[in-house]
């Protein structure tokens, strides 16, 4: 439910849904506002520094922004949790405007190899030069999309989780998150390298990968900087003050007679405190198995035991 998603990755999805709407009204009145705030070539006519970060929350079609969004929010919701609000949108807009640039440099680079087919002795004055005269058709090369930064989110749960297991259409089986993102790659790389003219901004996904990879690079070999490598920790001990919270409110409004799980016998209170006693050792042992070794060392039967406990009510 919206309320459940941390704050930065529910404000992105409602920014990114309300310019999504815009375009549509203001297409009906004449205002193309994919051609206002979309990323155009820094040699095109309609180029402006900003569009750098406005072409993120523009999509060309409900598919486009729905793909988008449903991978926002299914590993942004987790990335956020553990590195807090500020280093999450951080890493987001940084990868985004990352991705624009990686995708300016790429169609530098088209336009270059245009002009040497027509001039071989092509100088890159008179690369420019030919820019300048072509301006205002160059205001065709376009971008517009947060793929680039949710590509950077889907590879920061890669490199955070990287054994944590996924269920991805239409494969029957699990895959392991770094199998995952490194298929993302050798996807787009490819695709990429074939311009198949599918009209998709395959440079800028991988350019919002490339940043978000050297950026999470920087952070765990520099833990005392601005990166917080105790994001993970805090997470899991916020947990377990939720749960602890939630224990309390459960006894103090316990009746002397319990139920014992499963339906069976009534317990009193002196067997009931001693099985949420030997619960919460039991949830202790995880947390400190995760601080020592890492969410990655726990059991299938670990994991759903802290899910479970985080879910009590």
């Amino acid at each position: 439910m919206m309320f459940r998603i941390p704050p930065i990755t529910k404000n992105l999805l409602i920014i990114n849904l309300i310019a999504f709407l815009a375009t549509l009204v203001l297409e009906l009145r004449g205002i193309d506002l994919k051609d206002i705030g979309g990323l155009h070539f820094f040699m095109a006519s309609d180029f402006h520094f900003y569009q750098l970060v406005t072409y993120l929350f523009l999509h060309a079609s409900f598919m486009h922004i729905l793909s988008n969004m449903f991978g926002l929010w299914m590993f942004g919701c987790v990335i956020e949790n553990v590195w807090g609000p500020k280093k999450f949108l951080f890493y987001y807009i940084t990868c985004g405007i990352g991705a624009g640039l990686l995708q300016e440099l790429a169609q530098f680079g088209s336009f270059y190899m245009t002009v040497a087919e027509q001039v071989p002795q092509a100088t890159l004055g008179m690369v420019l030069e030919y820019g300048s005269q072509y301006a205002s058709a160059l205001n065709a090369w376009t971008t517009i999309g947060a793929s680039g930064a949710v590509y950077a989110v889907i590879l920061a749960f890669g490199m955070t989780f990287p054994n944590e297991r996924l269920f991805i259409i239409p494969f029957p089986f699990p895959i392991k998150a770094k199998w995952f993102v490194l298929g993302y790659v050798a996807i787009e790389f490819f695709s990429a390298l074939g311009s198949s003219g599918d009209g998709v901004a395959h440079t800028a996904h991988l350019g919002g990968m490339l940043f978000g990879y050297l950026m999470i690079r920087y952070w765990n070999k520099h833990p005392n900087g601005s990166y917080d490598r105790s994001r993970g920790q805090q997470f899991f001990e916020n947990l377990k003050r939720n749960f602890d919270q939630r224990q309390y409110n459960s006894r103090q409004s316990q009746p002397h007679m319990h139920a014992e799980q499963g339906g069976g016998a009534r317990e009193t209170d002196q067997e009931y405190n001693a099985r949420k006693h030997k619960n919460q050792e039991e949830i202790d042992a995880i947390l400190d198995k995760i601080r020592k070794s890492g969410y990655d060392s726990l059991t299938k039967e670990e994991k759903k035991k802290l899910f479970d406990a985080s879910n009590e009510r």
